[in-house]
């Protein structure tokens, strides 16, 4: 759980001096955000987090409590320096500059604290763990579910985290990063630099989705035959790769642990009706688990607003369908979707979600995701 501050000039910024613009204090954290983003879809999460007594601390916590959501699994000490992020971006909404205050996080949120939770995670569909944790905490977390038969997803937060994959991979069956962060996870996990970062003419939608693909291959399958199941490639504003160990429309949450109601159920029966199962013929029926399969889901187009929100609710879509038990294909069908209506807000997270809007944009999504590759296991 972190403060955003962010910083946006109503003009180009210069070096040196200061510009005229707007500052905002924004609920933030990886986590938070995904939190946040599911609890406003339906979903139920439970956050375990760390915050101190200080202005940040507390205009975090109160917003916490206003969502109705549980503040159990937060620690509140007087000696901990809640973290916050100061973003400064573009007249674009990009982020040109930020410094990022978050020692608390690893310092406070050890295994100990972490495990006294062991049985709130009996009843959850998935575990969620950021990067942001030290490696101790993540391995306990991710122990723990794999302890109590609950899959995993790891969000990496950035390129430098991203790499604390290697010693929870093995617990881990889902996997979101971005172009850069999976070419570190890859490094990682093959114990080598065989694999380069994008140049950054590649970045700038030079490249064929198909080319762009081909590119990032050799690190995609690292990361799947370390046993990561499913890995979200996110690419902005060029969808999603969604590779996986087997056929994507195969992957739902555990039986039993579906958690839908509300606002959640409605999106749930939405979604059924306009991206059935069946509808996409990418899929044949003589898809195994023992195939290798990566799909292209487009973005939808937005009205840009602020950029920073959009990965974390596309995660949040994603995570809140899997738990109302659809399957991972309309599942990140709803993230794009969910990530279309951040990018149109100011804040992280939207204050609300249109169903219908939800609905037809997965509808969109789904029906023109693209299969890029398939490939034998054996």
């Amino acid at each position: 759980m972190v403060l955003d501050i962010h910083a946006t000039p109503s003009i180009h910024a210069n070096p040196g001096t200061t510009a005229p613009g707007k500052v905002y204090y924004v609920q933030g954290g990886v986590a938070r955000n995904v939190a946040e983003c599911m609890s406003k879809l339906g979903a139920k999460p439970y956050m375990i987090s760390a915050l101190g007594f200080d202005m940040p601390g507390n205009l975090l916590l109160e917003q916490w409590k206003t969502a109705g959501l549980s503040t159990d699994g937060i620690l509140k000490n007087k000696d901990i320096d809640t973290p916050v992020v100061c973003n400064i971006f573009d007249v674009n909404g990009e982020v040109a500059a930020g410094v990022a205050s978050v020692e608390a996080l690893e310092k406070y949120l050890t295994p100990d604290w972490i495990l006294r939770f062991k049985n709130t995670l009996l009843s959850a569909p998935v575990l969620m763990v950021d990067a942001n944790l030290s490696g101790p905490s993540l391995e306990a977390s991710c122990k723990m579910a794999a302890d109590m038969g609950c899959p995993v997803w790891f969000e990496p937060v950035s390129v430098t985290k991203s790499q604390r994959i290697s010693s929870i991979v093995k617990y881990v069956t889902f996997a979101s990063p971005n172009e850069d962060e999976l070419i570190a996870m890859a490094n990682a996990l093959s114990g080598s630099d065989e694999f380069q970062p994008l140049k950054e003419n590649h970045k700038k939608n030079n490249l064929s989705i198909g080319s762009l693909f081909q590119i990032l291959k050799p690190a995609v399958l690292v990361l799947l035959e370390k046993g990561i199941k499913a890995v979200l490639v996110t690419l902005g504003s060029n969808g999603v790769f969604l590779c996986s160990n087997g056929s994507p429309s195969c992957f739902k949450g555990p039986v039993g642990k579906t958690n839908r109601s509300g606002f959640g159920e409605q999106l749930y029966n939405a979604v059924m009706q306009s991206c059935t199962p069946n509808s996409y013929s990418g899929f044949s029926k003589l898809d195994k688990s023992d195939r290798l399969f990566a799909v292209h889901l487009p973005s939808v187009p937005a009205s840009v607003v602020r950029l920073t929100g959009a990965g974390d609710c596309l995660v949040g879509g994603t995570l809140t369908s899997i738990c109302a038990g659809l399957d991972i294909m309309q599942s990140v069908s709803v993230g794009i979707a969910v990530a279309k209506a951040a990018v149109e807000v100011e804040a992280n997270v939207p204050s609300a979600f249109s169903l219908a809007a939800i609905a037809d944009d997965a509808k969109s999504v789904y029906c023109r995701a693209k299969m890029l590759f398939q490939q034998s296991m054996l």
